[in-house]
C-alpha cells in the first residue's frame, strides 16, 4: 500500500508539473495573440486610411481615372 501511494504520489505531481506548464504556455500564447490582434486592428485602420486617401487624390487628379492613354 505504501508504494501505491508513493506511485500515486509522483503521479500527481508530474500532473501539477504539467499544469503549470500548460498554464504559463497558455498565457503566453494569450498575449501573443493579444498583440498580434491590436497589430491587425493598426493594420486595418491605417490600410483604411490609405484607401479614402487614394479616393481623395483619384477625384482630384486631373482628367478621368479609367480613361486610356491618346495613343489607343
Amino acid at each position: 500500500m505504501t508504494n501505491e501511494m508513493k506511485t500515486l504520489g509522483e503521479r500527481i505531481d508530474t500532473i501539477e508539473t504539467r499544469l503549470a506548464y500548460q498554464d504559463d504556455t497558455i498565457e503566453t500564447l494569450n498575449q501573443t495573440i493579444t498583440a498580434q490582434w491590436k497589430q491587425i486592428d493598426a493594420l486595418t485602420r491605417r490600410i483604411a486610411e490609405l484607401g479614402e486617401r487614394l479616393q481623395e487624390a483619384e477625384a482630384n487628379a486631373p482628367g478621368a481615372a479609367n480613361e486610356p492613354p491618346p495613343h489607343y
